[in-house]
């Protein structure tokens, strides 16, 4: 009798034993696949970071189609001409519909005018709208893309998404 009930004690430990790993491991099974997405997006995140035109251009086929297809107006040009001297923060999202159609032309706009600026910085920042280096969050972007024109340090001109008028004008207003 004594060994039916070591058996028996035997066989409940182990079946409850099989049914606790098979619970934990059906959890663990579950664990995994919730957290498929976060390892997807990851590994998916866009890029950010200080990026040159040429990268842009080569690397985001909508970048470099709206680029192509874009054509400025002479009055266009000649108004980018009032920027001579001045810094300009490009801050965008390569993910970005608003970026893709405006930077593009911006880029033209610098092109085709020749301008020449003090400085020009292309900032790239992830969906959070954030750059590792902190120039997003110390320009308080808020939305993509946001141009800001500037002249010894201060903000003289904000275009935030899309112009008003031509990027040209925006850019250019009250200059």
């Amino acid at each position: 009798m004594c060994k039916h009930s070591v058996i028996f004690s035997i066989v409940s430990l182990i079946t409850h034993f099989k049914s606790y790993f098979n619970l934990m491991f059906k959890q663990l099974i579950l664990l995994c696949a919730l957290s498929m997405p976060l390892v997807s997006n990851a590994a998916t995140a866009p890029f950010s970071g200080d990026i040159t035109t040429d990268v842009l251009l080569n690397d985001y086929d909508k970048f470099n189609k709206q680029y192509n297809a874009f054509t400025p107006t002479e009055q266009d040009i000649a108004l980018m001409q009032k920027l001579e001297g001045k810094a300009l923060v490009v801050l965008f999202g390569t993910w970005c519909h608003d970026s893709q159609r405006e930077v593009p032309k911006l880029i033209k706009l610098l092109d085709e005018s020749k301008v020449e600026l003090a400085s020009v910085k292309y900032v790239a920042v992830g969906y959070n709208k954030q750059d590792d280096a902190g120039i997003a969050q110390a320009h308080d972007l808020q939305y993509t893309p946001t141009f800001i024109v500037k002249d010894n340090g201060k903000e003289l001109v904000r275009v935030i998404e899309k112009p008003t008028g031509t990027l040209a004008q925006d850019l250019t207003q009250g200059l």
